[in-house]
């Protein structure tokens, strides 16, 4: 059975729920952003990904509360200051990071609420977090408002202009490695989730090849009540049907027989 839901027929609230339940995990940036007075403020946010690399933009959104409508420090501090550092979090952090999210009066700090280490940035003014692996210094390009109403989203679209990254987490190629940077990403209610270890699994890529597609497998195959939808899926990515001996001389191999 599929269920039919219209989000006009639900709440704010529970709308918000189900969206934080079925689009996740979601990657989280750890946002630094700074007021006219030069007053620094720091909060996670889980709306966010990144959109493109030339120019290198990333989009988070400080959406609207949806209990009362008001709006929140980060994006006051953007339309004073229109610069932002999004620092990565991970797990070594997550625990600090999640305080950091506490509903503090403006003018509190949350680099010392939550115990992180400011760092200068070199091309904006927000200071960047020490302790994250990974530290996007941005200038704020866009705001794009979705509403005026509780819950609406405010897409603030940055431009890194610089790159701080931890050399321990990356590997040979200087590119972030998962087992060293060990990030985390939110789920709905109070779970996150680990992006490195046991989490992680392989799929290849169907992009120097061709896979030949579901429909071109063998009626028999295409039709098996024992096979799922992912195993048709791995099947379907190989490029040709094998030939007639090379089914029979897996059929003998030692792997097969046992």
């Amino acid at each position: 059975m599929i269920k039919k839901i219209n989000p006009s027929t639900l709440t704010t609230g529970a709308l918000h729920r189900f969206l934080l339940g079925a689009v996740a995990p979601r990657p989280i940036a750890f946002a630094s952003t700074m007021d006219a007075q030069g007053n620094s403020n720091l909060s996670p946010f889980s709306f966010f990904n990144a959109f493109g690399v030339n120019p290198t933009t990333l989009i988070f959104s400080p959406s609207r509360r949806g209990r009362d409508n008001t709006t929140k420090h980060t994006y006051q501090n953007i339309k004073e200051v229109p610069e932002v550092v999004i620092n990565v979090v991970n797990y070594d952090i997550v625990h600090q990071a999640s305080l950091a999210s506490t509903e503090y009066e403006k003018g509190v700090n949350e680099f010392i609420k939550a115990g992180f280490t400011p760092l200068p940035s070199e091309t904006i003014r927000p200071f960047r977090v020490k302790e994250s692996p990974v530290q996007f210094e941005c200038k704020v390009r866009q705001v794009i408002e979705t509403g005026e109403g509780g819950g609406a989203a405010n897409l603030v679209i940055c431009e890194v202009t610089m790159i701080h990254v931890h050399e321990d987490v990356l590997d040979e190629n200087d590119i972030p490695d998962a087992d060293k940077i060990r990030l985390v990403g939110r789920h709905t209610g109070d779970y996150y989730v680990k992006a490195f270890g046991e989490s992680l699994f392989k799929v290849a890529k169907p992009l120097r090849r061709q896979g030949m597609g579901i429909d071109q497998l063998p009626e028999h195959i295409r039709l098996s009540k024992i096979l799922t939808g992912n195993h048709l899926g791995q099947l379907g990515n190989i490029e040709t049907m094998p030939e007639p001996e090379e089914i029979k001389r897996i059929r003998q191999s030692k792997e097969v027989q046992l």
